[in-house]
């Protein structure tokens, strides 16, 4: 039986190459080109439940506390990106200032560039940026990694 596009589109696996990344600076869009974007998951930490018959009926598992998103961003070295820098500084310089968070939008896109599939990353906190390794007998790129910490994750599948 033969496929149609449309068959093709919508049952097969989307490639993970085509994606953005939006870091939202008070009202601004900062579209950043990464190179790798990883620690999109949502996890609960899992709570054992004894009770006092629990001899006879087992014990429950529960899900627990959320665990905080851990998300890492990769990036070539540029001569004008300061933005991650300014950005990690700022929080810093006053922690309870809520206003240094920032929400990162990824959005994974189609062969247009139209996103398909959105997570939104809230509330984003920088919380470490490593400078690139210098190896001499090497021609690799300059890669800055930054680590960031939130609360929350959403995805949206149907974005508009």
């Amino acid at each position: 039986m033969a496929l149609s596009k449309e068959d093709i589109k919508s049952t097969y696996p989307l490639p993970a190459y085509n994606y953005r990344v939006t870091i939202l600076d008070n009202g601004a869009a900062n579209v950043l080109g990464f190179s790798e974007v990883s620690g999109l998951s949502i996890a609960y930490e899992p709570v054992t439940y004894k009770h006092g018959f629990s001899f006879l009926m087992g014990i429950q598992i529960v899900p627990g506390m959320r665990q905080p998103i851990k998300l890492t961003l990769k990036k070539g070295l540029t001569l004008n990106g300061d933005f991650l820098q300014n950005w990690l500084n700022s929080c810093y310089l006053d922690p309870w200032l809520i206003t240094s968070r920032r929400d990162v939008i990824i959005d994974l896109c189609d062969e247009k560039g139209l996103p398909v599939i959105r997570w939104k990353v809230k509330q984003a906190l920088p919380t470490k940026l490593d400078a690139p390794t210098f190896t001499a007998n090497s021609n690799e790129v300059a890669i800055i990694s930054m680590e960031l910490v939130a609360t929350d994750l959403e995805a949206d599948y149907h974005p508009s």
